[in-house]
């Protein structure tokens, strides 16, 4: 027993000189693989902080993409919106224009009417110009004595013509100015039209004899004239009736040239 005790005593005990032999226990030295590991925690580490790094950066980038997105569906809502709104819009536009082209139409076609029942209204009156006017005149003698001597119409007939009513157009001129016109009104039509026949006579003189028309209908007229002459030189037989123009009798019609026709 006791001899197995001191064979174990030298296996238990070591010298300290033996402590310092050993390389692990040394002072200031490291094993190869402890070094080994050393390294690769190191570089472990590193890549978990560079990992960390664009981890955080994912994030920034997650949270900036969700916010752009977020953006890009409320654009699109106001896209959406502003899209519904621009189609009501439309039309209700569109609805105006009919609107105003309906009321055009019928402005227009109010405004003709006038114009016709404006013109039916003169229908009985004949315009004489170049009438010289003399002052304290009486216009219905003045015309009636125009008649019988430059119309060349019998005394008789001059006599017998009724008048509703005769008086100078516009107010009163400078004495070297144009005499006023006179605007008679027959009080048969037929009369008037007698007299009316008779302009013929003034051909080559100062003096005239004309239908009344309302301004609008003076104005047609006066584009239509240099187109009937037209007509006329070409050998054509042109007629203008109020606003109308016949050529050979049929109705001329051009968009450009008589709007109101259309």
């Amino acid at each position: 027993m006791k001899k197995a005790q001191c064979a174990a005593s030298p296996a238990k005990s070591e010298t300290p000189s033996s402590k310092r032999l050993r390389p692990a226990d040394s002072p200031g030295t490291t094993s190869p693989a402890g070094k080994d590991i050393a390294d690769i925690l190191e570089s472990i580490d590193k890549r978990l902080s560079s990992f960390d790094a664009r981890l955080s950066l994912v994030e920034i980038l997650h949270r900036e993409f969700k916010c752009l997105r977020e953006s890009l569906e409320f654009s699109q809502q106001q896209v959406e919106t502003l899209a519904a709104e621009n189609a009501t819009l439309r039309e209700s536009v569109k609805c105006l224009t009919e609107n105003v082209t309906q009321l055009n139409r019928e402005n227009k076609k109010i405004k003709e009417t006038v114009i016709d029942l404006q013109a039916r209204s003169m229908r009985d009156n004949l315009v004489f110009s170049g009438i010289p006017e003399a002052a304290g005149e009486d216009a219905e003698t003045t015309v009636k004595s125009f008649i019988k001597t430059h119309l060349k119409l019998p005394e008789d007939t001059v006599k017998n013509i009724v008048f509703d009513r005769v008086h100078r157009l516009g107010p009163i001129r400078a004495a070297a100015g144009r005499p006023r016109p006179i605007v008679a009104k027959f009080g048969h039509f037929k009369q008037k039209e007698h007299v009316k026949s008779r302009g013929r006579e003034l051909k080559g003189t100062d003096f005239s004899v004309n239908d009344q028309f309302p301004k609008e209908i003076l104005e047609r007229r006066r584009v239509l004239f240099p187109i009937r002459r037209g007509f006329i030189q070409k050998g054509s037989r042109a007629v203008i009736a109020v606003d109308r123009l016949y050529v050979d009798g049929q109705l001329h019609c051009d968009p450009d040239i008589t709007p109101w026709l259309y």
